[in-house]
């Protein structure tokens, strides 16, 4: 992984270990921007610091020419601070707003604050009038990675997130009461969609176009986050020209700035999680391999039904076999991956779980207090 030998950077700084090839998510960013281009010229990128945080990946992130980073907590917003990024370029989208939360943003005049509840309007208007704020709405359809429904933010059915679209209208006459201009729309319709899903996608954009077309003063349409990646081999990589012309036709015109905001797509596929093998015990005809590592180093593959692939780095001769990767957490669903061919594996060896590199590290807690590991930053 980008000219290093994985099974020796495990043996020298131990497991658990992330590692991430900054490279890499230095080109997933040109690409990103490419595509954004082809949408419109009055565009930019902003990196989703929720998926990771690690400061090299976000330093690298701002050296490759990132637009600008989102934000979603006051705390990630000091971290963008701290790592050089201007008010101007930090985009604020959270949820359930505290009486905190506010008082820290009316601090950062400058960020680009997406309100996405009556509520959240109510608290800047009272601290900030004047202010020129975002609403996130929900635009009542969904869409994340094959059809997942825990990745929808939005759909049939009801989720916290974002204003109803039927509702936009009495969120403006607030924002107006207060003396606040809303400059900006904001929608997140679900998480790592590809190919497949751009059906759902352009009705999404239909819906954000007819209500962007009531809202001339719009300064700039943030289409969220969501692109996604193969993480399975039956899985195509997402067809982003696809994606740019769809765009194109719904917001390729106007003064409107287009911005998007990807996480996994731009860190996702850089990182790996390297684990060691501590035990393999068959339990009543199922071979269990237990690791050093459970679900709460990263938590997708419980908490979503993600799959992290598995790859063992070391590759013996012999028959391969169907075996249970399980972590080390004293829970019954800390299970890596069921069912999975692999070669014969002995205790010591080391796993590479891939597409490691978002909502890993950032996600991780303590649980059972085994919630150490390292990262490692490849240059």
């Amino acid at each position: 992984m980008a000219g290093v030998d994985l099974a020796k950077t495990a043996a020298k700084n131990g497991t658990p270990l992330y590692v991430y090839d900054l490279s890499r998510v230095a080109a997933n960013l040109r690409r990103a921007k490419r595509a954004l281009k082809r949408v419109t010229s009055r565009s930019r990128v902003f990196y989703a610091m929720k998926s990771n945080r690690h400061p090299e990946v976000l330093k690298s992130l701002r050296l490759a020419g990132v637009d600008g980073i989102d934000v979603c907590s006051p705390a990630e917003l000091q971290r963008a601070v701290e790592l050089g990024f201007r008010e101007n370029q930090i985009s604020y989208t959270g949820t359930a707003m505290s009486e905190g939360d506010a008082d820290v943003l009316m601090r950062f005049p400058g960020v680009a604050l997406n309100c996405d509840s009556l509520s959240s309007i109510r608290k800047i208007g009272l601290r900030d009038p004047g202010r020129n704020i975002g609403i996130r709405i929900d635009p009542s359809i969904g869409v994340g990675y094959r059809q997942n429904r825990r990745l929808q933010y939005a759909g049939n059915e009801i989720t916290k997130f974002g204003i109803p679209i039927e509702r936009v209208g009495e969120a403006i006459r607030l924002a107006a009461s207060l003396q606040l201009e809303v400059g900006g729309l904001h929608v997140h319709a679900g998480c790592g969609f590809l190919t497949p899903q751009l059906p759902q996608v352009r009705r999404v954009m239909a819906r954000v176009a007819e209500l962007a077309a009531t809202l001339p003063a719009l300064r700039y349409l943030n289409l969220g986050g969501g692109w996604g990646i193969p993480l399975v081999k039956e899985d195509k990589p997402l067809d982003l020209e696809r994606w740019a012309l769809l765009a194109h036709g719904y917001f390729g015109t106007g003064n409107t700035e287009v911005w998007v905001e990807p996480g996994d797509y731009l860190v996702k596929d850089s990182g790996v999680l390297l684990l060691t093998v501590t035990e393999i015990e068959r339990r009543q005809g199922r071979e269990f391999v237990g690791l050093d590592g459970g679900f709460n180093l990263h938590p997708e593959p419980v908490f979503y039904d993600l799959p992290l692939e598995p790859v063992p780095l070391s590759l013996r001769n012999g028959r391969k076999r169907r075996v249970t990767l399980a972590g080390n957490i004293n829970e019954a669903h800390d299970l890596w991956y069921q069912s999975v061919l692999l070669p014969p594996l002995k205790e010591g060896d080391v796993m590479c779980f891939l597409n490691a590199g978002g909502y890993g590290a950032s996600m991780a807690s303590n649980h059972c207090m085994r919630g150490s590991f390292k990262e490692l930053a490849l240059k």
